[in-house]
């Protein structure tokens, strides 16, 4: 009887893990498309597209991590061809979105930075949505904010990992 209720116990544990799982995966979803509102809603009040919206969301976490990025680098991210991708931040840098600057160890080289009008409207839409984030996660332990960097950062590995595997 004891070894027959261990196996029960084992079994509810895994069934209960694997609906966790699920349960994590379904609000992780609902996340990335809420968030996928929130930057048509920036745009649309901003008049840029979607791509427009991505690439200096890309470009901004390029410059806080202290990495450079290129054009080319930024079409490959989007996914874009050299000529769509140069409209692309030609159409940026004509609003003061985008700045082309020479990279100053390679002179052949340009590296993009996100401009001060972009960074201070981000800033205005996106802080308070930050700052409500914060809020409602304050009770949470450095332990419980451990634990969601784990789980996300392993979910964008699968991600990534998915999306360089054709056809699967």
């Amino acid at each position: 009887m004891a070894a027959q209720s261990r196996v029960s116990h084992a079994a509810r544990d895994r069934r209960t893990s694997v609906q966790r799982r699920t349960e994590v995966g379904e609000l992780l979803r609902r996340l990335s498309s809420d968030l996928q509102e929130v930057g048509r809603d920036f745009g649309g009040r901003h008049e840029m597209n979607s791509s427009d919206v991505r690439a200096l969301v890309l470009v901004l976490d390029a410059q806080r991590r202290g990495v450079d990025i290129g054009p080319s680098a930024l079409a490959t991210d989007l996914g874009m061809s050299a000529a769509s991708i140069t409209a692309l931040v030609d159409r940026l840098e004509s609003v003061g979105h985008l700045r082309r600057e020479p990279d100053p160890h390679d002179r052949r080289r340009i590296l993009l930075h996100v401009g001060d009008d972009a960074q201070r409207l981000g800033g205005q839409y996106f802080g308070g949505l930050q700052r409500r984030i914060d809020d409602a996660t304050k009770e949470f332990s450095d332990r419980d904010l451990d634990a969601v960097a784990r789980y996300l950062n392993a979910a964008i590995s699968a991600v990534e990992d998915h999306m360089a595997q054709p056809g699967d």
